[in-house]
């Protein structure tokens, strides 16, 4: 398995880098962590393309136990505010990962067999949805506040308008909104590397 180890410490990467960088604000609905979390997709999805969907299954176990290490470190670490994770984000990190990460690769073996654009795009598409309905309801929404009576949400569930311009509606949402653009977008501009490192990858073995 060619690219087994590389996927595996590439998933770990992104996943650890994204867990530090959500702390850091980009903007007033995002976070930097934005910007590198997508990127997993392209791991799982050139994985998958390269090696099959067990190969890209064991690389998201791989950045899943990254995640629990990194959530189960930052909810030991006391920032200003409390721990840096709490459970509720700790658990919706890894839910949201595990679900998502595992949608894809079965939406992208089902289209691996059509153009070459397909099976990437629209598994992240689909993926990327899922991922940002999962993290930001269980570590925000008011409706799950009994997972953690003690974590005070009420900034996130503020009424506020939609990203700073639409109808009112939680915070939390309009921070979700912006993450799921993002992730649109980043799905996008993945084609090209996905594109070429499967062109370069499979050059190699011819």
């Amino acid at each position: 398995m060619r690219i087994l180890l590389p996927g595996v410490i590439a998933m770990a990467i992104i996943v650890v880098a994204s867990n530090i960088l959500v702390q850091y604000p980009l903007g007033a609905f995002l976070t930097w962590g934005a910007l590198t979390y997508p990127f997993a997709f392209l791991v799982t999805d050139l994985t998958n393309r390269l090696e099959g969907p067990a190969a890209a299954r064991r690389v998201v176990l791989a950045g899943f136990l990254a995640g629990i290490v990194c959530s189960f470190i930052g909810t030991r670490i006391i920032g200003e505010f409390g721990p840096l994770v709490t459970f509720r984000i700790a658990i919706g990190s890894g839910l949201a990962f595990l679900c998502a990460q595992l949608l894809d690769i079965a939406v992208f073996n089902r289209l691996r067999q059509g153009t070459w654009w397909r099976a990437p795009l629209v598994s992240t598409l689909v993926s990327s949805t899922l991922d940002t309905l999962i993290f930001f309801t269980v570590a925000f929404s008011g409706a799950l506040t009994l997972l953690e009576p003690g974590n005070d949400v009420s900034w996130a569930t503020a009424a506020a308008p939609l990203l700073g311009l639409g109808p009112e509606a939680p915070f939390w949402v309009s921070l979700a909104v912006g993450d799921w653009l993002v992730k649109l977008l980043l799905a996008l501009v993945a084609l090209l590397p996905f594109r070429l490192a499967v062109a370069k990858l499979t050059a190699r073995v011819a």
